[in-house]
């Protein structure tokens, strides 16, 4: 049985350490595609492969038709909008991810993006403090959880808003439950954005939801850049000089940004929730776990295709 370990973004060498060991002690061998650079080398490689580790790297049905033994691919990380699940369900190919193994990487961001810009990017000028304010949680998944945990923790008033799960779930971890988003938003002046991009969520982030912010007003994005509705974000900026947006992955819109909000705004120069070296660990050892598990079981627990 031969796993490709195929990565544009590798792991850091501790991580491909582990997985290796994982992979190796079970029996299996692994192949390593890291830095590739045309999509030809991954071809080629996916071709001898049983199983697939990657990480933001696209399962295209092209990827998929050249994998002639393959059986299953793991999206090590939660977001999957880069694998084609249509084609994988096509060609029988079971597609998993592994959902929080990044989850306290990405919360952690959250808070050091926010306590940044209050603090005016440190800049030597007064600031203010998260202490007191409320901050919003929209989708309250693996992330969202730990974003209401630290928020505790600087004494910030929580809410949470998600329709998926239900109000005794939310209600556990001891912060208040809304039953309507645009409620969540007119409350809170920190909204955590936390949801996946599908056909509901892209661009359901809008300026219907962002113009009722109280002000001062800071939205803070480390999911996907997709659930935002740009033309909206950019109208609220127009019309709300106190209006903020923290975005671990830069909109398409990043120019406009520059050239008339500077100070109001802070994009990172990639996506950079998971990247912790604990994350990346996690997130690849746990992906690896899962393709031996399935080999060794059949378990099909994190399957995200039909």
């Amino acid at each position: 049985m031969k796993i490709l370990l195929a990565t544009e973004k590798p792991f850091a060498p501790v991580a491909v350490t582990q997985i290796r060991e994982v992979i190796e002690s079970a029996g299996y061998e692994i192949d390593i595609l890291e830095n590739y650079r045309n999509i030809s080398e991954l071809l080629s490689s996916v071709s001898r492969a049983d199983g697939l580790i990657v990480r933001s790297d696209l399962v295209t049905a092209e990827v998929l038709g050249a994998a002639k033994n393959l059986r299953i691919v793991i999206r090590a990380g939660a977001g999957y909008d880069n694998i084609d699940l249509e084609a994988c369900t096509k060609k029988k190919v079971i597609a998993m991810n592994t959902p929080g193994q990044n989850s306290n990487a990405v919360a952690e961001l959250v808070f050091a993006m926010m306590l940044y810009q209050v603090r005016g990017g440190f800049n030597g000028k007064s600031g203010t403090e998260l202490r007191d304010k409320s901050i919003g949680i929209h989708a309250f998944g693996h992330v969202g959880k730990l974003v209401a945990e630290i928020a505790k923790g600087f004494s910030m008033y929580v809410y949470a808003y998600d329709p998926f799960l239900p109000e005794a779930e939310i209600r556990k971890y001891g912060i208040k439950v809304l039953r309507r988003a645009e409620e969540m938003y007119r409350i809170c002046h920190f909204i955590s954005l936390h949801l996946p991009s599908n056909t509901a969520t892209r661009k359901s982030i809008g300026y219907d939801l962002l113009s009722k912010m109280p002000a001062p007003a800071i939205v803070v994005n480390t999911a996907r850049k997709e659930i935002i509705d740009e033309e909206g974000l950019l109208k609220t900026f127009e019309e709300r000089p106190d209006f903020c947006y923290l975005a671990d992955v830069e909109p398409d819109c990043k120019a406009i940004f520059e050239e008339k909000y500077k100070g109001r705004y802070l994009f990172t120069a990639k996506k950079m929730g998971a990247q912790t070296e604990e994350a990346n660990i996690n997130a690849g050892v746990a992906a690896a776990r899962q393709i031996v598990d399935y080999f060794e079981t059949g378990n099909e627990s994190f399957r995200i295709n039909k």
